[in-house]
């Protein structure tokens, strides 16, 4: 049994929280915080422009000396954003993520934004996968049904 990136959507939602490129770093952090995630997806149009993760804000702001306040968010956002389908898998997803060294992945479908999964996301849906399986051969076994 394979978990779909779809699967996790439905499980989780399909809310995100996004911020527009002109926006202060101080806003997206500020939302980041407000609504206990690490990244906002940049906006602009409709269409997505970047992202914006708490790890971008930390390491940049402070080794380029720039403040929250006065940065705008297109500034530090990352603009080459590794997007997914919900057809991807979570073991896909999972070799995405530790390959570009990323702990977000926003989810297109047809061109159009549907949701955002985390690494947490993918991490709990593959331990959720395992101990079914784990499950299945116990049961299995001992001959329980």
């Amino acid at each position: 049994m394979q978990t779909s990136i779809r699967d996790i959507l439905k499980r989780k939602g399909d809310e995100t929280v996004s911020v527009a490129s002109t926006a202060s770093v101080l806003e997206a952090v500020r939302l980041m915080a407000s609504q206990n995630v690490g990244a906002v997806l940049v906006i602009d149009a409709g269409r997505l422009v970047g992202i914006l993760s708490e790890r971008d804000c930390a390491r940049n702001l402070i080794l380029e000396d720039k403040s929250a306040k006065d940065t705008p968010v297109e500034e530090l956002m990352t603009s080459e954003v590794l997007v997914v389908s919900p057809t991807h898998t979570v073991e896909q997803c999972m070799f995405l993520m530790t390959e570009n060294r990323v702990r977000h992945l926003p989810v297109l479908e047809d061109g159009q934004l549907i949701g955002i999964v985390s690494i947490g996301d993918v991490v709990n849906a593959l331990v959720s996968q395992k101990q079914f399986v784990i499950e299945q051969l116990e049961s299995y076994i001992t001959g329980r049904s």
